[in-house]
């Protein structure tokens, strides 16, 4: 099979479903994001700091493909495959590891100010990503329907990925520099 089809070339792609739209099209660019957020989760998971988060790491790059999937899927047509969805149990496992790391954490007193190490940097940089693909799924199910658990995924995601910062910022000695607003 060869990767290209030559079926883009004038700037369509095909939803699951059957259905052709612009590769402009905001379905197209919420999915898109989601895909570059996987990719961000994956330098994230590479990070050494992160090996005991690994599998976890792991387990919410699957779950971004199936949000992908989702989202690529027409509404409007009745697909003859299964196709895998997000489930509650899934936000639950991103509170969960929350707490575990909230309970190593000192208090949150302020806004931090991303940065102090090149791996917490990459964590602070997928979670703005993804709260890009939550506003772009939240735009598309102003028009179209999305599964209310996927917009949940994405915000519960982006606050693990925050945490998550936090406690690699711990983990590495990292300053976690507090900002001091100028008034």
């Amino acid at each position: 099979m060869k990767i290209y089809t030559k079926t883009g070339d004038k700037g369509q792609t095909s939803l699951i479903g059957g259905r052709r739209v612009s590769k402009a099209h905001q379905r197209i660019d919420a999915y898109g994001t989601v895909d570059e957020l996987n990719v961000l989760i994956g330098l994230v998971r590479d990070q050494p700091v992160n090996e005991h988060w690994k599998a976890l790491l792991k387990e919410i790059q699957d779950r971004l493909f199936t949000i992908g999937a989702e989202l690529a899927t027409d509404p409007e047509k009745t697909v003859n495959q299964p196709l895998p969805a997000i489930r509650d149990s899934d936000v639950t496992l991103l509170e969960q590891a929350m707490d575990t790391m909230d309970a190593k954490l000192p208090p949150l007193r302020a806004f931090v100010l991303p940065g102090g190490h090149p791996s917490v940097s990459f964590c602070h940089l997928a979670r703005t990503v993804c709260r890009r693909a939550e506003r772009l799924v939240i735009a598309l199910n102003d028009e179209e329907p999305v599964d209310p658990l996927v917009i949940q995924y994405l915000n519960r995601l982006s606050d693990y990925l925050f945490v998550l910062s936090r406690s690699m910022a711990q983990e590495l000695g990292a300053e976690e520099v507090v900002w001091q607003p100028r008034v």
